[in-house]
């Protein structure tokens, strides 16, 4: 189980543990209004994204405080609205995520525990 602090989600963000399995994502939002939360895969040199795993591919669900169609997702990005207060939702990559092979952030002050 790893947590992650408003200070390491801000900005460029900070690496991903390696995911595998199920994993849920555990998100708090201090805000009055609504934030965003992302999960990027680090692009090549060249900024792009091509020949590289495929790390946002996989099941997500069990959406508890979180609007399911605020989700957006592609092969290498995912992204969803957080409202204010406490919400989570679930993650099961089609392929092991390796450690530091995506980027975690995140607006609005928000904290993060995946278990």
């Amino acid at each position: 189980m790893a947590t992650y602090t408003a200070q390491q989600l801000n900005g460029a963000g900070t690496p991903t543990e390696e995911l595998t399995g199920l994993k849920r994502f555990s998100l708090t939002n201090p805000s009055n209004g609504s934030a965003y939360f992302t999960v990027e895969q680090v692009r090549r040199s060249d900024g792009k994204y091509g020949n590289n795993p495929t790390n946002a591919l996989g099941s997500y669900g069990t959406f508890v405080g979180i609007d399911v169609n605020t989700l957006i997702t592609s092969s290498y990005i995912s992204s969803v609205v957080v409202p204010p207060g406490n919400s989570s939702y679930t993650f099961t990559p089609t392929a092991t995520v390796a450690d530091k092979s995506s980027m975690l952030r995140a607006t609005g002050g928000i904290t993060l525990q995946i278990s």
